[in-house]
């Protein structure tokens, strides 16, 4: 099967800009999810393969069970070690820019990856890349960035030497954007590269339980509240919602990741096409993180873009709304019932 992405022009530059730097960095978005950071940590054990000494910076925490992924123990949080990351982009050889489309979804590390001297290669699978950079691999329709991350190792010829530590954070990533294989995973070329990474000798089924059985019992509970208190489903329109507040949060004991997949449950309601879930930042008053998932061809990306200053999939996709949780309940119901795709 032919999963090429690059032309043989454009292998050529990606090996001829990494063989010539020293000091890399590899970045990836705010709120790292298991694509986010699986793209960073398989792109790391790769180009360790290769005799490279890479640097991971991520803007902020990522989330608890992603915490057992190899290679955690060396990524830098921007938040905690800002100075040192600065530093390191001013310095930077080579600045690798995965699973995200703009600085801004760097947060607070936006201005300092701009002004990098480095040269930049962009891996990413979201709509309209707008960054400035020498290489740019944009495949809006794969179903992660590691996907194109293991394609890119397969089309320059490094297979064989994928190591399993490479292979492990590289399978993660794609389990997690695609909710387990559940949605934007039709493609053969996917199950080809699952096939493949198997034989790096990965547990498949004990990656699922790290990510999806390897919650706290207070999630547990905070599940339970959303589906039994905070639930609001709107049957003539086939969509749901639910807002969590700063209360709700604290209450729960919440930590970074807890609400992660509950906005995917409404979903199994019969008749339900989209989902949405709104969450209070718990640090930054009037902030509001949109969360919005739909089924077959409803385009949540198209509502996420006109009405939460979002974007993303057509079935997965987030924005954020500057205001209160109330004014936020407001607007998703506005967006609800007058969307028309």
């Amino acid at each position: 099967m032919n999963i090429n992405i690059l032309t043989d022009f454009e292998v050529e530059q990606f090996c001829r800009i990494v063989d010539a730097s020293d000091k890399i960095v590899i970045c990836c978005h705010q709120n790292p999810d298991g694509d986010a950071l699986g793209s960073s940590l398989g792109m790391d054990e790769y180009l360790r393969t290769m005799g490279k000494e890479p640097l991971v910076v991520v803007p902020d925490a990522y989330p608890d069970f992603l915490q057992w992924l190899p290679g955690t123990e060396r990524v830098v949080r921007y938040d905690k070690y800002k100075e040192r990351v600065d530093a390191a982009l001013a310095e930077a050889d080579l600045v690798m820019c995965l699973d995200f489309n703009t600085p801004g979804r760097t947060d607070k590390m936006a201005d300092a990856l701009v002004a990098s001297p480095a040269s930049k290669i962009l891996i990413d699978h979201h709509l309209d890349p707008d960054i400035d950079v020498e290489m740019k691999i944009s495949q809006p329709e794969a179903s992660s960035t590691c996907e194109l991350v293991f394609r890119l190792i397969w089309q320059i010829g490094d297979f064989e030497s994928l190591t399993r530590k490479c292979a492990v954070p590289l399978y993660c990533g794609m389990m997690t954007d695609t909710g387990g294989f559940t949605y934007n995973s039709t493609r053969p070329e996917i199950f080809f590269i699952i096939s493949q990474l198997l034989t790096k000798g990965i547990n498949k089924d004990k990656i699922y339980r790290n990510v999806y059985n390897n919650y706290s019992e207070w999630r547990m509970r905070l599940m339970g509240h959303v589906l039994y208190n905070r639930l609001v489903v709107m049957p003539e329109q086939h969509a749901s919602y639910f807002i969590l507040t700063r209360w709700d949060l604290k209450k729960f004991h919440y930590v970074k990741g807890d609400a992660e997949g509950l906005v995917n449950m409404p979903l199994q309601i019969k008749g339900m096409r989209l989902s949405i879930s709104l969450r209070e930042d718990t640090e930054r008053d009037n902030l509001v993180w949109v969360s919005l998932r739909s089924v077959d061809d409803f385009p949540c990306n198209r509502m996420a873009e006109r009405y939460f200053n979002g974007g993303g999939h057509l079935n997965a996709s987030g924005g954020r709304l500057m205001c209160t949780i109330e004014e936020a309940e407001k607007r998703v119901r506005e967006a609800i019932c007058n969307f028309r795709p």
